[in-house]
């Protein structure tokens, strides 16, 4: 029989069996099963991936590989991202380090060197995904710019055009004066700043008096078309419909009254700047005020600036509020702090501007979205995120699907230079269909990244042709994605998918969790908290860093992640190796199929079968309902706790000392088929390790990698409660004793007796004495009516009491001193954390881990010293 090495070495298999179930085409859909569809949310391809986008694949790849091996025709469809905004950006920065600007180029070779990058940069990120062991289906990869996805995108901009649910008009946009693009509400980025709140006052028109005004952006004062109060501001009803001279400017302006005035802001008067507030904006269409912008592109004042054209934001902020002062208009300057919106890419402060830009009117299509969320068409694991989603939706505002940008789906629209005709088409125009002119422009600008993702779910199938994949796959099964892009993506591929599809793109909308460090913090670069998932799989190989993270994704709470937590579960690895590695040594090796004789079984093989059973309904119930912390906590504590720490230092006397060539067989035989179903459950959450070893177990196989065997089903014939109930009470008393033997550091070698009082239960059976003189080295078991003299007390229950005997085992006198030192200690461990606990500014202040492990100490400082405090009344009894 194959032997396994003896340490476990991730690095020497990970590389050569993912390499094996691509060769051999495992990744593909296979099954005959009822159709089981993830399409991976696309990275980006400007990054490494994260500690999340691990999380994240992680999830995906366990209930594909689960769903795979219950027979279902599993697809995971893979792809990347072109990331618009952000990858321009990055080719700009290489650009620039070459002292060249991306006008240097033209248009066209920015366009044609970003593809360089970018089929590069998606190489790399295709190896990431590899080295995690995400077994996507790598023949139908794709990326969000590639020609199919052109089709789709060009196919639905024409349909909403036509159907009037996309339009162009000029509105208050967020605009990026570094990137000169507009971004969406969404990509705007909010930041708390300290600032200032500068108090101006306004000269009436008629009269010596004045209206005092108060704003954080004194250079838009050049802009004011007038000034607003509430219309039931009693202080200032006199003034509504008054004219004002606007400072510098010399301008008249009206007073009008609007609902939206905050009495309670500065002086309750706010200045009204249509072209470069939104509020204002839409304060400017309902009292038909003129606009009048006074910052360009660049964020430079422009012509209407006056005086101050060409000057900087900040300069002409500065100089506005000299000219304020000289003119003896300034009231007062007053601290304030306030939200101010940055992009979301370059951290440039944003520009509120009227420019004109492409819509999609989102009302309409939000309805069927709304709908199918409402009625559980489309489910969100957790339940909270239902709320969040449909609150957003409730309120959708209109699209602005506009970048101007180079790299990105051109806007399907040309316009004729000669007769003006606009001309929306899915293919490029001749020439217009109006005049007949071949002198056409296309648009300048690009879509939205979200846009071509938002068709992601039936676009990546084939649509808009109807292809064997789209009919057999679409809808897909399940999204697995983060919270921050719900309104982003999640939203807009369910609008898209009911009105192109008429269905919904998923069933199921799993929100994983958020990843910070072990103190709580998020993970960022300025806090050098970041753990790279690739460095951790170099380090720890993937199936401890996967596992990591499997075992601690609980619905609905964050991850804090320790380094050291991987570490753990390496070692749980190390387990897996070792506990097999000891099963192929002591099975013989013309044991081909795991079948065993029911009426030999022994009491421990009843136990773990029926233990198995349980697992398996466990782990099958926790996939199925994206429990996932469950389902790994499930196979964790079966495999460590039960199958190697009691199963197998149970049978040992049977391998080792048993005369029965047949009672020997039996044991080997539920040994193999325990770790073959073990590793079966195992396999989603570390498939590299289980592949490995399942090809080294002696049994007939049903299939040439355990990634696509059958799932592990329960065995009706394996329930054993009664006599799985009897070996957990056996447990407990092997604990107790055990518990006692380490307290009074008795050596395993010292053999020591126990008596025991019988209340709800028999007299130990032979076989029972076997399994408890074996694991807790007794020599010699007594029936006893009461206590005896000078023994510790190992068990009190119900059914059982059991005492060790320890005259002739130890030195009385020298234990009761060393216990008495030991009880002190513990003592004034449970002294210490109690006043840490009772201390108010500790509570506040410290971390809430800290916290934590303050209260775990208390908690067993505190069962410390009851143990001892016992052991030592059974000394002095």
């Amino acid at each position: 029989m194959a032997e396994l090495e003896k340490h476990y070495d991730p690095k020497d298999i990970e590389k050569k069996w993912y390499e094996q179930w691509e060769k051999s085409g495992d990744f593909k859909p296979n099954g005959q099963g009822k159709p089981y569809v993830i399409v991976i949310p696309p990275p980006n391809i400007t990054a490494k991936l994260h500690m999340g986008h691990g999380l994240n694949l992680t999830l995906q790849d366990i209930s594909i590989r689960f769903q795979r091996m219950m027979g279902r025709d599993t697809l995971w469809l893979p792809g990347e991202d072109h990331a618009g905004i952000a990858t321009q950006n990055v080719v700009e920065k290489n650009l620039k380090e070459e002292g060249k600007t991306k006008d240097d180029l033209g248009r066209e070779q920015f366009i044609e060197k970003t593809w360089k990058w970018a089929d590069e940069y998606r190489g790399h990120i295709r190896d990431q995904i590899r080295s995690i062991g995400c077994s996507v289906d790598w023949s139908r990869d794709r990326f969000t710019l590639d020609e199919g996805l052109n089709k789709a995108v060009r196919k639905v901009f024409v349909a909403l055009y036509e159907k009037g649910l996309i339009y162009k008009g000029k509105y208050i946009v967020n605009w990026c004066p570094r990137c000169k693009t507009v971004l969406s509400d969404e990509e705007v980025e909010h930041q708390d700043e300290r600032s200032n709140l500068w108090y101006f006052n306004y000269p009436l028109k008629e009269g010596d008096g004045h209206l005092t005004i108060a704003t954080t952006r004194p250079e838009t004062m050049l802009g004011d078309t007038a000034v607003a109060v509430n219309p039931s501001d009693e202080r200032y009803k006199h003034l509504i419909g008054k004219k004002l001279i606007l400072p510098i400017v010399n301008r008249e302006i009206p007073v009008i009254a609007d609902q939206y005035v905050d009495k309670e802001f500065g002086t309750g008067a706010v200045k009204v700047t249509p072209a470069h507030d939104p509020n204002d904006y839409q304060m400017g269409i309902r009292h038909h005020l003129e606009f009048v912008e006074v910052i360009d592109e660049n964020g430079i004042m422009n012509e209407n600036a006056g005086e101050y054209q060409g000057l900087s934001i900040k300069e002409a902020r500065k100089r506005v509020v000299e000219e304020i002062e000289r003119l003896n208009l300034l009231e007062k300057i007053e601290d304030y702090s306030h939200s101010v919106g940055h992009c979301y890419r370059c951290d440039t402060t944003i520009d509120p501007r009227l420019s004109d830009q492409w819509f999609v009117k989102m009302g309409p299509l939000a309805k069927k979205a709304i709908e199918v969320v409402e009625n559980d068409r489309v489910k969100f694991y957790p339940q909270r995120w239902k709320k969040v989603y449909l609150n957003w939706m409730y309120e959708v505002h209109d699209w602005c699907i506009s970048r101007q940008l180079w790299w990105g789906h051109a806007i399907p629209v040309w316009y004729c230079q000669d007769c003006d005709e606009i001309i929306v088409s899915e293919q490029d125009p001749e020439k217009c269909p109006k005049c007949g002119s071949t002198n056409l422009k296309q648009d300048e600008d690009v879509l939205d990244t979200w846009f071509s993702s938002a068709l992601w779910p039936f676009s990546t199938l084939g649509w808009p042709e109807q292809t064997p994949d789209l009919q057999k796959y679409y809808p897909t099964s399940t999204l697995v994605t983060g919270f921050d892009i719900i309104f982003f993506w999640v939203a807009r591929m369910i609008t898209m998918g009911m009105e192109f599809m008429d269905e919904v793109p998923f069933h199921d909308v799993y929100i994983n969790q958020l990843i910070r460090d072990k103190k709580g913090r998020k993970m960022s670069k300025s806090l050098g908290n970041g753990i790279d998932p690739i460095e951790v799989v170099e380090e720890y190989g993937a199936d401890a860093m996967r596992f990591t993270l499997a075992i601690l994704a609980g619905q609905g709470r964050d991850i804090n992640l320790d380094i050291k937590t991987i570490l753990n579960y390496k070692h749980f690895a190390n387990k897996i190796w070792n506990a097999t590695r000891f099963s192929l040594m002591n099975i013989d090796e013309d044991i081909q199929q795991h079948t065993f004789d029911p009426d030999a079984l022994a009491l421990s093989d009843k136990w773990i079968l029926h233990r198995l059973n349980e697992a398996i309904k466990s782990v099958t119930k926790g996939l199925e309902g994206y429990d996932y912390n469950l389902a790994s906590k499930s196979i964790f504590e079966f495999f460590w706790n039960e199958f190697c720490d009691w199963y197998i230092e149970s049978i040992k006397p049977v391998l080792y000392q048993s005369e029965s060539v047949h009672k020997k067989r039996n044991t080997q035989a539920v040994l193999l088929q325990v770790l073959d179903k073990s590793l079966r459950l195992l396999h989603p959450f570390m498939p590299f390790i289980t592949e490995e070893i399942w090809q080294m177990l002696p049994m007939k196989k049903e299939k040439d990698h355990l990634m696509i065997s059958k799932w592990p089903e329960i065995d009706e014939f394996n329930d054993f409660e009664n006599d799985a109930s009897r070996f957990i009470d056996l447990m407990e008393v092997i604990r107790g004793i055990r518990n006692v033997r380490s307290e009074l550091q008795i050596p395993p070698s010292t053999k020591i007796e126990i008596a025991c009082i019988f209340k709800k239960k028999q007299a130990f059976s032979d076989e029972e004495q076997i399994y408890i003189k074996a694991l807790a080295g007794i020599g010699e078991i007594h029936m006893v009516s009461e206590k005896p003299a000078k023994s510790s007390t190992a068990l009190v229950s119900p059914k059982i009491d059991v005492y060790c005997q320890l005259s002739g085992t130890i030195d009385l006198e020298e234990e009761k001193s060393r216990l008495a030192k030991k009880i002190k200690k513990a003592k004034a461990d449970v002294k210490h954390a109690e006043k840490k606990l009772s201390n108010e500014k500790f509570l506040e202040h410290a971390d809430e881990d800290v916290i934590e492990e303050t209260k775990e100490k208390h908690k067993e400082a505190l069962l410390t010293l009851d143990r001892l405090e016992t052991l030592m009344s059974d000394f002095e009894g």
